[in-house]
């Protein structure tokens, strides 16, 4: 185990990591992709080992939590034992991954017994019918059979993930609430990110705040703060009726989280973003295969990249686009 750590500029301590495995994903979510999406050539994306390589430079500069993401990191092959690898690395506490559930229903047993410790799963609907409108593709019935596979498999902790847009979903919060409570899972609700350009909907008239999810779910339950943390940028509050499960709110908009961000992003063609929110990056990919086999190089680069960290993203409430890459790109 390791003594070092990442420090960017203004004294925070980066220890978390979102690795993106693929940009590739078998949905096609309004609020994250085009519907004709242009995926990168199967050249130009991080192998295997090297995702593993870059884990394990970071996880030897103190990086404690790594997050999987795509795109839907469960479509990318060989992603089962990567996970064992990594989850074998000395020093690192938790291996997670966020997914659509889709894929689940076959890899939830093989991923914990890898080693994998905790699910963020995607959950936006439970109409079928809008479920299917708001990921173009998914089959929700699916998604549910992969929430299942995974309780039973021993995951833990599990979060459902729930983008809410005003006059599309934001009627259902009570409903996926109840289903969280059914399930013993944590659910997050989020405010959509302007991150790519869409023509599907307006964000701008989609935009429902976390305060606007609260006073939904006020109207049946009773709210209590809490001041837990995952180390990511939700907000967690229980609920008096169901102490057993956790309610975040991730808020980029109305709640800006950005003064204790601990996290970069790494993209599947070895970017690694040092903002979701801006377009601050270095380019570790050619740092890997420029120097094979010197380790020490990469983590030069890394600790060198952490100067050019902004102290904060700063999304605005309209439909202009401040960052052109889509959430696919970004890395979950």
């Amino acid at each position: 185990m390791t003594d070092q750590i990442l420090m960017d500029s203004f004294s925070r301590r980066v220890d978390y990591l979102r690795m993106s495995v693929t940009d590739r994903c078998d949905f096609r979510c309004v609020y994250c992709m085009a519907e004709d999406m242009e995926f990168l050539p199967r050249q130009q994306i991080l192998s295997l080992e090297e995702l593993y390589q870059l884990a394990q430079s970071f996880v030897a500069l103190g990086t404690r939590k790594i997050r999987l993401t795509g795109g839907e990191p469960l479509v990318r092959q060989g992603v089962v034992e990567l996970c064992r690898r990594i989850a074998a690395l000395p020093g690192l506490r938790e291996l997670c991954m966020t997914t659509n559930g889709s894929q689940l229903g076959k890899l939830a047993a093989p991923l914990f017994d890898a080693g994998l410790k905790r699910l963020n799963i995607s959950l936006d609907s439970l109409d079928p019918t809008r479920f299917r409108e708001l990921t173009r593709t998914g089959d929700l019935a699916k998604v549910i059979a992969g929430i299942d596979a995974a309780n039973a498999a021993g995951f833990e902790h599990t979060k459902l993930n729930c983008v809410v847009m005003k006059g599309r979903n934001d009627h259902e919060i009570n409903d996926l609430v109840a289903f969280a409570i059914d399930r013993g899972l944590d659910m997050s609700f989020i405010e959509e990110m302007p991150l790519g350009v869409i023509s599907e909907h307006s964000r701008a008239e989609a935009f429902y705040s976390s305060a606007q999810v609260r006073e939904r779910i006020a109207e049946r339950y009773t709210l209590i703060d809490s001041a837990e943390s995952t180390q990511g940028p939700a907000r967690y509050w229980r609920l008096a009726e169901a102490p057993h499960i956790r309610l975040g709110f991730i808020s980029p908009h109305s709640h800006n989280f950005c003064g204790t961000c601990n996290r970069v992003r790494l993209t599947v063609e070895g970017r690694l973003l040092l903002c979701l929110g801006n377009e601050h990056s270095v380019d570790l990919k050619a740092v890997l295969r420029r120097y094979p086999g010197e380790p020490k190089r990469l983590e030069s680069a890394i600790v060198e990249s952490m100067k050019l960290k902004p102290y904060r993203h700063n999304f605005t409430l309209d439909d202009e686009v401040q960052v052109v890459r889509f959430m696919n790109m970004t890395g979950g």
